[in-house]
């Protein structure tokens, strides 16, 4: 079933573009590049995430949880904003487009100046009048802040100073945001993927070097200067890639190259943005009331957390230009049926690793933190929340796929000749991720309110949960509304198929997981009960993202049963 956008809203579609004899409007990507690009990114990800954790390791051994790690993460909350903001979301769903429209126009216009040289020109220079102003706000109201997020802070002096630190990440950050989107829309991922191993590796050396003499205080500093490095690693070869652009005249207004610049349209997606981010800021406030520690067990349960949806999310990085360069050529089918793949594919990865998580997050938390510092009631209460917070994963991750062709729709340039598009269904759908956004916050505030003074740490992720799939939920209905026809009855039965393969896997991992007592053979048995489960389940179920990978693996290894696809139930 084809859900249609309402007739009023129609001119949010971008008006199909005339295609080349025999096939799309988009040129497609040469024959394995998805997956060769998938792979690339997936291992240097996977590498900045074993340092992250690795990170998270050395701050609970030196510093366990207790009032001094509070006050660091209190000041961590200026870089863990600043990422999705300049790095990861924002930037991306405001540049990506943008360059990805300008790749287009410069196929179709060979003479002349070179659009995407030009929109860096008209760009790059006033974001970074923006950054500089933004960090020399955060760092003279530093004190103001760590009072408005954490009122009951044991150590706001520290915070203060921790904060003014990691103020200086906001410069880099965007610059590392912006080159390595113009690099994506290239097709370009090596560089962009490694940034964050850089980023941990000087986090690393810093907290080795410093720990003794610094305290916190040096995981601060490394913090800033592995903001610099990230910044560099993108520069170069971005800046090789614009040499080899098109030349033309320096001076040559943007209009000139078929595009024309809209201001506003950053608007909703820095709002969006902020106001996702905000669940940390009721997380840290509502927290800094409990007990010294709760702050730094919801921080170390959200890190383990977020390693279960980052695979869904590489996928997403690596196909978001294939996304928004259909979109830019107006071919709304193949924007569609990538969308239509990447929810299938996310929710197969990230319910995956929910179902792990739910059922071995006691070892996982023991191998990885219990030493030092760290004690056993550390690593109880981390598993708990770990397990409360696993519910709302397969949101985060969908949200992720959904909100990026949402935003791509209306970027933050548009070809000279096209409408300005002006009208007021388009500005309000503009909005609507954001309205989403707030629905789902004051889910996690009142359930964060209700469930916090009984429940502790536990009810603020239980209200993150919450939250945040009340958002999941409204902005897949918004991607329908905003032009992408999803088969909404497709893709929900998909889901569906999904989530009993990973129940399933969770009724039988967990016994397993409890099983040894080492967190070492606990976690490698409960984790192969639940791949070995959700492999079974979900190929019996007929989910197409379980099934094709398992019958892959079944002819590699050798003659099967199982003929072809035709014997197994049909699936979505």
């Amino acid at each position: 079933m084809t859900t249609e956008p309402p007739a009023s809203l129609a001119p949010a579609v971008p008006a199909p573009r005339s295609a080349p004899a025999g096939g799309s409007t988009t040129p497609g990507p040469r024959r394995g590049f998805v997956a060769k690009a998938f792979g690339v990114t997936a291992v240097l990800t996977a590498a900045g995430s074993a340092l992250g954790l690795l990170r998270d390791l050395l701050l609970a051994t030196f510093f366990g949880a207790n009032q001094g790690t509070d006050a660091f993460l209190v000041a961590w909350t200026v870089p863990e904003t600043a990422a999705p903001l300049l790095i990861e979301d924002c930037m991306a769903f405001l540049m990506v487009p943008a360059f990805s429209l300008a790749l287009v126009l410069r196929e179709e216009r060979p003479e002349g100046p070179d659009p995407v040289r030009q929109l860096a020109r008209a760009t790059l220079p006033r974001l970074l009048l923006v950054l500089c102003a933004l960090t020399l706000g955060v760092a003279l109201g530093a004190p103001g802040f760590v009072e408005l997020l954490a009122p009951g802070l044991a150590d706001p002096d520290l915070a203060v100073t921790c904060t003014r630190i990691t103020a200086l990440t906001i410069v880099p950050f965007g610059l590392a945001g912006y080159l390595g989107s113009a690099l994506r829309a290239h097709h370009g991922f090596t560089a962009p993927a490694a940034i964050y191993v850089a980023y941990n590796l000087t986090i690393l050396v810093a907290l080795l070097g410093g720990h003794d003499r610094l305290g916190v205080e040096a995981a601060a500093i490394g913090v800033a200067a592995g903001s610099l490095l990230m910044a560099v690693v993108v520069a170069v070869p971005i800046g090789r890639r614009l040499r080899q652009g098109r030349p033309g005249r320096s001076r040559s207004p943007l209009a000139d190259q078929g595009l024309v610049l809209i201001p506003l349209a950053v608007l909703p997606v820095v709002a969006f943005t902020l106001t996702r981010q905000a669940q940390v800021f009721v997380e840290r406030y509502l927290g800094s009331a409990l007990p010294p520690g709760s702050i730094s067990h919801l921080n170390y349960a959200a890190k383990v957390s977020q390693l279960a949806m980052t695979v869904a999310i590489l996928l997403v990085t690596v196909t978001f230009p294939l996304v928004a360069r259909a979109l830019a050529a107006g071919d709304m089918d193949a924007a569609r049926d990538r969308v239509e793949k990447d929810l299938g594919q996310g929710a197969a990865l990230v319910l995956l690793g929910t179902a792990f998580l739910l059922a071995c997050a006691p070892s996982v938390v023991a191998l990885l933190f219990q030493r030092g510092a760290f004690g056993p009631q550390d690593t109880a209460a981390t598993a708990a929340v770990i397990r409360v917070y696993s519910f709302g994963l397969p949101a985060q991750a969908l949200i992720g796929v959904m909100i990026r062709p949402y935003f791509s729709l209306r970027p933050v340039v548009r070809r000279a000749g096209d409408p300005g598009g002006d009208d007021g269904g388009r500005r309000l759908l503009d909005w609507y991720p954001v309205a989403a956004m707030v629905v789902g916050l004051v889910v996690t505030v009142a359930v964060g309110l209700l469930a916090t003074p009984r429940y502790g740490a536990l009810g603020l992720a239980a209200g993150n949960a919450a939250g945040i799939t009340t958002t999941a939920a409204l902005l897949l209905r918004g991607l329908v509304l905003r032009g992408i026809a999803l088969r909404l009855r497709k893709v929900l039965g998909g889901h569906a198929r999904l989530l009993a393969a990973a129940a399933g896997a969770v009724a039988l991992g967990t016994p397993a997981a409890g099983l040894p007592a080492d967190p070492l053979l606990s976690t490698l048995l409960g984790g192969a009960t639940v791949a070995l489960a959700f492999a079974a389940l979900g190929t019996g179920l007929g989910a197409r993202e379980v099934r094709g990978p398992v019958l892959a693996a079944v002819r590699a290894l050798g003659p099967s049963p199982v003929a072809d696809e035709g014997n197994l139930p049909h699936g979505r």
